[in-house]
């Protein structure tokens, strides 16, 4: 088999289409703490390069945080559509 055959090979396409990511909108909060704790990485580095370890432990904190609680919050979303999806929930006619 050729590889260029087929563009969406089964086995490294998550989603059904592309978009299908930005089109469900239980995984916004999760991209959206996940923008959190990369802004706040980069207050982390400012604050810690000019000295101020209280703001640099402040924005640390924050920063982990948001990037745990949002990278749990897509992976939950992630395997709640696959469930669905593999029971036939999401889309019983076919797409």
């Amino acid at each position: 088999m050729n590889y260029f055959d087929d563009a969406r090979e089964p086995a490294t396409v998550a989603r059904e289409h592309p978009g299908e990511a930005i089109e469900d909108t239980r995984n916004w909060p999760g991209y959206g703490l996940i923008a959190v704790a990369i802004v706040t990485l980069g207050m982390t580095l400012v604050a810690a390069g000019y000295g101020f370890v209280g703001w640099a432990w402040i924005a640390g904190s924050i920063c982990t945080l948001s990037l745990a609680l949002g990278t749990m919050l897509v992976l939950h979303e992630h395997r709640r559509v696959k469930r669905l999806d593999a029971a036939g929930v999401l889309y019983p006619f076919g797409h």
